[in-house]
């Protein structure tokens, strides 16, 4: 195993840890949230001011609302109320219950993941222009990621941005998106974190690509390494942490529905403080 003695040169390091094993890409994210928090910290600086972005532009990150019964999904668009963007899963035959549902208690636009759930492509192009006429701003990955071909004649022909997900995975991945999709969801925890994410935003920018920044389930420690990303997209999905009970971090908060950065060196995490801990 290499021994590094400067943990500046990411570029090496985080390399040499991608070719350790195929695939993997969680456990190499979570090599490099580490290493980035502590280069940041060793500057005394949070990483929007390293990559010269500025905080305040970072967006509202939507807020997912499960496929449920009508009454529990009316029930939970309700307790939703600090979110301005929500979101919803598709690709069952209940889409337009469920789109239809939240619209009769909220008129906030709403991102929408299909999941590859969809099959046929001109059914996929009549849903879209329904989706549209209900307040749906964008929709991710409405077909199987190899059905290629399909998704270019979906994408040139659709009244909403496609965003490729389970398509779009690492930056080898950005340029073959360029006509198949129209932006692209970048995730740390595929596309092994930080460094590589960066580079996919900027790539895809330089491609006239939009972007968004998205998550699995995580902790405010991984949401929160994402949001440095966050003032430089188009969309973000970054309510994983709300997700969970056992978060043990407290770093990037969501403040009216709006991703808030902290004032703090490298990530912006610290402990979660427990009731009684002095």
């Amino acid at each position: 195993m290499n021994r590094y003695e400067n943990p500046f040169d990411l570029e090496t390091i985080l390399n040499d840890i991608d070719l350790l094993a195929p695939h993997n890409p969680a456990a190499k994210a979570s090599i490099d949230i580490a290493l980035h928090d502590l280069v940041g910290k060793l500057m005394n600086q949070p990483w929007y001011n390293i990559w010269g972005y500025d905080k305040n532009k970072a967006p509202f990150t939507s807020f997912t609302i499960g496929i449920d019964t009508p009454d529990v999904v009316r029930q939970k668009t309700k307790e939703a109320e600090e979110y301005k963007v929500l979101k919803v899963k598709l690709g069952r035959d209940t889409d337009k219950e469920m789109i239809e549902t939240i619209r009769s208690v909220t008129d906030k636009p709403i991102t929408s993941d299909v999941n590859q759930g969809w099959t046929n492509k001109e059914s996929a192009l009549e849903m879209l222009h329904w989706l549209k006429d209900h307040g749906v701003v964008m929709v991710e990955q409405p077909m199987p990621k190899e059905r290629i071909d399909d998704l270019a004649w979906l994408t040139e022909r659709s009244p909403l941005p496609i965003i490729g997900d389970e398509g779009v995975q690492r930056l080898s991945d950005v340029k073959n998106a360029v006509g198949v999709y129209h932006g692209i969801n970048i995730k740390l925890m595929k596309s092994t974190g930080m460094r590589e994410a960066q580079k996919m935003l900027t790539l895809a920018r330089s491609l006239g690509m939009k972007v968004m920044i998205g998550c699995m389930t995580e902790t405010s420690c991984a949401i929160s390494a994402a949001s440095h990303l966050s003032p430089m997209v188009d969309w973000a999905d970054l309510d994983g942490a709300l997700l969970i009970k056992n978060d043990v971090f407290d770093g990037t908060k969501i403040i009216n529905g709006k991703l808030t950065l902290m004032d703090r060196p490298g990530l912006g995490v610290i402990p979660q403080t427990k009731q009684g801990d002095r």
